[in-house]
This record gives structure tokens, C-alpha cells and sequence, in this order.
């Protein structure tokens, strides 16, 4: 069974990944999203360059169902306003909506499935529960590492360039990661939890 709730529209599903527009950003670990949305666009034979809504999209096929792939170019903080603008002409309810994005409190490259919560301090994720009025949305975090000391400035570290080594822990994971997106999307979270929780 396909999630818990059927899309009205033609879109069963949005993958989002989180993270800011602009070359100085790209290496950056707050943009591990916008990198898994690339990699599953690879995957997918496709290309998130559609301009609509303050996002890069694309329309594609995923686990047997139609999905829209998104990187909001509104910067990290604003995130929501894509999503929502998104989920609004699409008709996506909020539970079809999967946000992959980066997470300080894991080891680099490891995955934390989730099928819904609160923002957990991620500006983000608060955006997006701002905007669409819900925190009811499945959730792939991306392990960034942690801050090398408890004082260091968190913008500072998440706007911060991966290290390459770091950059290719994480490159190595994003099949799992694109493994985890098919199993939420056939309605399988608890599974998609099992495996790399």
C-alpha cells in the first residue's frame, strides 16, 4: 500500500532536499540534500532544472509512482515557502512528502529515518512544518558529524565545506539512501526504520 493517504493529483509523492542555492554552498554540510536529490535524479535519468515555485524540480517515476524531486532555492530558512507552493498546486498531502537534509547529531554518513516529528532545531524542517501547518512528513536525515567542540558556532559548522573524506562517506551512502526514499514511498517507513535506523 502506497502511503497512508492518497494524493488528489497526479503526484503520489515530493522528494525534497534540503539546502541553500549557490556554488559557495555546494560542498557545504547543510547541503547534503540537495546533493541526494541529484543522486536520485542520476539514478532516475532525469535532471531537477525546472525553475517553478522558488525550486529547482523535475518530474519523474520512483518506485512505480509518479513523484516530484525538489531543491528549493529559497535558502535553508525559507524552505517551506517552496514546499508548500508545491504541495499546494500539486496537491501532495503533507504525509507524501519526504525532506532529505542534513543532521549534526549523527556520524557522518549515517542514515535516521523518521516518520514524522517536531523540527528538532533544524531551520529548515521548522520552515517547512511552519508552512504546510503539519510536522506529519517522513523525514531522512544525513549525518554531517558533530561540532568538534560544544562552543563552535553551529551556522558556522553547517555552512562549512565538507572534507573530501567526509564528502565520500557520504557519496557512498546515498544508494541507501535512495533504497530508504523507494521503501517510504511503497509505504514501507517501518522498514526503511529497520534497516538503516
Amino acid at each position: 500500500m502506497f502511503f497512508k493517504k492518497k494524493a488528489s493529483g497526479p503526484i503520489s509523492a515530493m522528494i525534497v532536499g534540503l539546502g541553500n542555492p549557490g556554488a559557495k554552498y555546494t560542498t557545504t554540510r547543510h547541503n547534503v540534500g540537495f546533493c541526494a536529490i541529484d543522486h536520485i535524479a542520476n539514478k532516475l535519468g532525469v535532471n531537477a532544472d525546472k525553475l517553478k515555485f522558488q525550486g529547482l524540480y523535475c518530474r519523474a517515476k520512483m518506485a512505480g509512482e509518479e513523484v516530484i524531486l525538489l531543491k528549493p532555492q529559497t535558502f535553508m530558512n525559507d524552505s517551506g515557502k517552496s514546499v508548500s507552493q508545491f504541495a499546494s498546486f500539486f496537491k501532495i498531502p503533507a504525509e507524501n512528502i519526504i525532506v532529505i537534509f542534513d543532521d549534526v547529531l549523527l556520524d557522518v554518513g549515517k542514515l535516521r529515518i523518521r516518520r514524522k516529528g517536531s523540527h528538532g532545531g533544524h531551520n529548515g524542517i521548522k520552515s517547512i512544518v511552519s508552512c504546510l501547518g503539519s510536522e506529519n512528513f517522513p523525514r531522512v536525515k544525513i549525518g554531517v558529524g558533530k561540532k568538534p567542540h560544544p562552543d563552535y558556532d553551529l551556522a558556522d559548522w553547517v555552512l562549512s565545506p565538507l572534507p573530501l573524506k567526509d564528502r565520500e562517506i557520504i557519496s557512498e551512502n546515498m544508494d541507501s539512501v535512495y533504497d530508504a526514499v523507494c521503501d517510504i514511498i511503497l509505504g514501507d517507513c517501518e522498514k526503511a526504520m529497520g534497516k538503516y535506523n
